[in-house]
């Protein structure tokens, strides 16, 4: 009987586990650079999306995952506002391959992290008195494939840090 009890519990040491610890903003910045000058004039915006991630591991099974967005809005020719958020997160992740791990690490959490990234991008740029910036979801599983094949392209190896 201590012996299945041991077992099964060497056994559940070894699963996959997979938990968030923390959610939070790292880094938030605004730039209105032509108000108030720009409020008066006709709105016809054109948006820029830049997005990033970067991971970083913590001690023990503790990783940090940073989704960056920035944003550059221009009204004709003119920069409307410029916005970046860092979205991070502190996530516990055990036992698992490292393929797993880097697509975890490259699609999943990003994921998680982007609604709260663009709630907070939206909620900054509407402080600003600008209209609401409603982005698209993102498919983080499909950026991360395209990501594996350019590195395999240019014969380079995922590496989870």
């Amino acid at each position: 009987m201590t012996d299945q009890q041991t077992n099964g519990a060497a056994a559940e040491d070894n699963s996959p586990q997979f938990s968030m610890q923390r959610i939070y903003v790292r880094d938030l910045s605004f730039e209105a650079p032509k108000s108030p000058q720009i409020f008066r004039q006709t709105w016809e915006p054109s948006v820029a999306l830049d997005l990033n991630t970067k991971q970083k591991a913590l001690e023990g099974d503790f990783h940090e995952v940073v989704l960056t967005l920035s944003v550059t809005v221009k009204n004709g020719d003119e920069v409307a506002f410029i916005a970046e958020v860092q979205q991070a997160g502190i996530f516990l992740i055990k036992n698992l391959d490292a393929s797993s791990m880097s697509h975890t690490l490259g699609a999943f959490c990003p994921n998680i992290l982007f609604p709260y990234a663009r709630e907070t991008l939206d909620s900054l740029v509407t402080r600003g008195s600008f209209p609401a910036l409603m982005l698209s979801p993102v498919n983080f599983d499909a950026l991360y494939a395209q990501e594996l094949q350019r590195m395999q392209e240019a014969g380079e190896t995922p590496t989870v840090q």
